[in-house]
């Protein structure tokens, strides 16, 4: 029997697991590792269960990412996968997004979301308070962006200044019962401001 076949699955195996322990793997960054975990699945599952992890993958919106298995038990395994909290210009600015998606995904046009630091500013700027240093505000509202890049859940695009495509790794992380929830606080925060005027 020739060992081959198992060498080669090997060999294709490696970079597949790196790629997801550095992060998101999207289909459309890279066709060959896509292709090879779809292939692979169940033994990428296997693989990082051993780890306390589990595989998320979603073929239809192209992306796979891995996550901290939940712990019942006393003896919980470390986390590998560390938790992030957010702050909440960046919790408030991810779930603007995710709404801006639902609307863009309702009106069934083009697959890609992408929208303009400007567009960003517009929806981000009735929760802000008033200022006069509109530079001061763009740079704050910038370091958010970059944050959200960075989590991956936007990506900046190539020769385009300020043009940052919405991943839809984002539906999520941010569904619909995180959005209720942090409606409801934006509500009470809303209540409490008008209150104090």
């Amino acid at each position: 029997m020739s060992m081959e076949p198992i060498e080669g699955a090997e060999h294709k195996l490696s970079p597949v697991l790196i790629a997801l322990f550095k992060g998101v793997l999207y289909q459309d960054a890279n066709a060959v590792l896509w292709q090879s975990l779809l292939t692979l699945q169940p033994r990428v599952r296997d693989y990082v269960a051993v780890l306390g992890l589990e595989l998320i993958l979603d073929e239809s919106e192209g992306y796979a990412y891995l996550r901290q298995k939940p712990q019942a038990d006393e003896e919980s395994m470390p986390r590998l996968v560390q938790r992030r909290p957010l702050s909440y210009p960046v919790s408030l600015l991810a779930a603007l997004l995710r709404k801006k998606l639902a609307e863009f995904d309702a009106t069934g046009g083009e697959t890609r979301l992408v929208l303009t630091r400007e567009q960003v500013v517009d929806l981000v700027r009735v929760f802000l308070p008033d200022t006069t240093n509109e530079a001061r505000m763009l740079d704050r509202i910038d370091q958010h962006l970059n944050r959200l890049v960075e989590l991956g859940f936007l990506r900046a695009l190539r020769g385009q200044e300020h043009q940052y495509e919405v991943m839809r790794i984002l539906k999520t992380f941010v569904d619909a019962q995180w959005l209720n929830e942090f409606d409801e606080r934006l509500k009470a925060y809303r209540n409490k401001t008008v209150a104090s005027e």
